[in-house]
């Protein structure tokens, strides 16, 4: 851990974990094994981060966010926690902590979410979804979805590998690793691993 990083006594942080230069974790937050925080970075209290993570500078997750594991968070990115923010309530005085009930982004394990983007809670993004960078997500992501845009929108599907799919017959399709998967219900389930 750096020496100018802030990490709170009562943070959890796994084996092997490492946090860079003036990166904050707030209290209560988990963090797995061998995650990387950038520089910069916040951890809001009590957030929770899987393992093998990637949090890149100047990330932003506020609580409750649940994140989880092989995560890949670009440098930038905005996870919000408050439907209706106010500095002030109707009568001019600033709001404190009580005043609101933060709500959270929640993340599924392989996920990536790109450069600059923002997601809006309270979103679920999907296992293996990717966020392309400076999208704004306001609804929920499909797993191996790939979104983009403000507001983000799905344009393709992405395997494990992060590469765009390809529909071959009925199924689609990784170029890199082989896997195959079928569209079921609007989403993609994997039929066959592929080779590594």
């Amino acid at each position: 851990m750096a020496d100018d990083a802030r990490v709170e006594k009562s943070a959890r942080l796994g084996v092997g974990t490492k946090v860079w230069s003036l990166a904050q974790v707030r209290e209560e937050a988990t963090i797995g094994a061998s995650c990387i925080i950038g520089r910069g970075a916040y951890i809001g209290a009590g957030v929770v981060v899987g393992k093998n993570c990637k949090i890149q500078n100047g990330a932003l997750i506020y609580e409750p966010a649940i994140i989880g594991d092989g995560v890949f968070i670009g440098p930038g990115v905005v996870l919000t926690n408050d439907r209706l923010p106010r500095a002030v309530s109707p009568d001019g005085q600033l709001k404190l902590a009580s005043d609101w009930t933060p709500v959270g982004v929640k993340i599924g394990s392989g996920a990536s979410i790109g450069a600059r983007a923002v997601c809006i809670a309270p979103v679920r993004i999907g296992e293996w979804a990717m966020v392309a960078a400076g999208a704004v997500v306001t609804s929920d992501v499909k797993p191996f979805s790939m979104v983009r845009g403000v507001p983000a929108r799905h344009v393709g599907w992405v395997g494990r590998s992060g590469h765009p799919l390809r529909l071959v017959g009925d199924t689609y399709q990784c170029s890199q690793s082989g896997e195959q998967y079928r569209e079921e219900r609007g989403g993609l389930v994997l039929i066959s691993g592929g080779q590594k």
